[in-house]
This record gives structure tokens, C-alpha cells and sequence, in this order.
């Protein structure tokens, strides 16, 4: 049994002694996303010690395992955050925050992709890890950019503004949903 153990932590010395840097780089860039998501979502009033030690728990786990349900957890962890702050706390929902943490929210699922598929200890190009930020960039722009055209659209001409941006918002998900549908029946 002492062999074992010994062999197993031989094994698990030589695998830590092989990662490389960029996959670490991004696990880590996941965990510091996930975390400001927390502190971001979360009221004031639940930042107690003891709640800040489960928040960076929670958010190490993403970085460990980004392939597992440990990801979707953290977004639903982060999304109930900003329902206690909104409705138990009556925090108003102003539109920078809404959007900074739908960002985080992004950003951390396409790290959790990204960090999925690089090997720990493979020799990766840092552009292929740029590249991939300048996509999830201009994708986070786009969002920001359509959120606060349609805040904007919500605010013009009282109930019939808000209905409009209603309508338009939800035409963008229908034509987004019909354009990743006839992508992924072209492939």
C-alpha cells in the first residue's frame, strides 16, 4: 500500500513539474473572472468573511476542472447573487453593473472553453490565446453596445418604448438562434 502511494505521488509530481505556463495563465485568468463576477453580483451586506472564503473556493473550482459542471454552477451561483442584491437587498439594477457582470459571466464560460481544450502541459502560442480574447472582445462590445441601444430604446416614449425594445429584443434572439441553427446544420 506505501508503494502506491509513493508511485502516485511520483506520478503527480511528474505531471506538476510539466505544466507550462499559458494554461496556468488562463485557469488563473478564470478564477480572478469568476471571482470579480461574485463581488460584482453580490451585495455589501453578504461580503462577510465567511462568504468572501466560499466565493474564492467556488471560484477555484472552474479553473480546476472547465470541463465539469463546475462553470455552469459559478454562472447560476453569480446570477443568484444579483437576485438577492436586486430583490432581497433593493439594490436598483443600474446598467453599468448589468453589464459588467454579464461580461464577467462571458468571459468566464469562454475561459472555461479555451482552458477545456489546452493541454496542461503542451506548448501553446500565446497568439492562439490572444486571438481567442480579441474574439470574446469584440463579442462582449457587440453585446454592450446592442444592451445599451436597447436600455436606450426602453427609456424613449414610455410603455411604448419599452414595449418596443421588447419586440426588437426579442427579434435579436430569434435571428440569433436562426443564424446558430443554420450555422451548426452547415457543419
Amino acid at each position: 500500500m506505501a508503494d502506491g502511494l509513493v508511485e502516485r505521488a511520483r506520478a503527480l509530481r511528474y505531471r506538476a513539474a510539466r505544466v507550462s505556463p499559458l494554461p496556468l495563465l488562463v485557469r488563473g485568468g478564470i478564477f480572478l473572472v469568476v471571482l470579480a463576477g461574485f463581488l460584482l453580483a453580490y451585495p455589501v451586506q453578504a461580503l462577510a468573511p465567511r462568504s468572501l472564503l466560499a466565493m474564492a473556493v467556488a471560484a477555484v473550482l472552474p479553473a480546476v476542472g472547465p470541463r465539469r459542471l463546475w462553470p455552469t454552477f459559478t454562472a447560476l451561483v453569480t446570477v443568484a447573487g444579483w437576485l438577492l442584491a436586486t430583490l432581497g437587498f433593493d439594490r436598483p439594477p443600474a446598467l453599468w453593473r448589468l453589464l459588467a457582470v454579464a461580461t464577467l459571466l462571458y468571459l468566464a464560460h469562454t475561459l472555461c472553453a479555451l482552458a477545456a481544450l489546452l493541454p496542461y502541459d503542451g506548448l501553446i502560442d500565446p497568439d492562439l490565446v490572444f486571438r481567442w480574447l480579441t474574439r470574446a472582445g469584440g463579442v462582449v462590445l457587440a453585446s454592450a453596445v446592442l444592451g445599451i441601444v436597447l436600455a436606450w430604446l426602453g427609456g424613449v416614449g414610455g410603455a411604448g418604448g419599452t414595449q418596443a425594445a421588447t419586440v426588437v429584443g426579442l427579434l435579436v434572439a430569434v435571428g440569433l438562434s436562426a443564424l446558430l441553427g443554420w450555422l451548426l446544420r452547415r457543419r
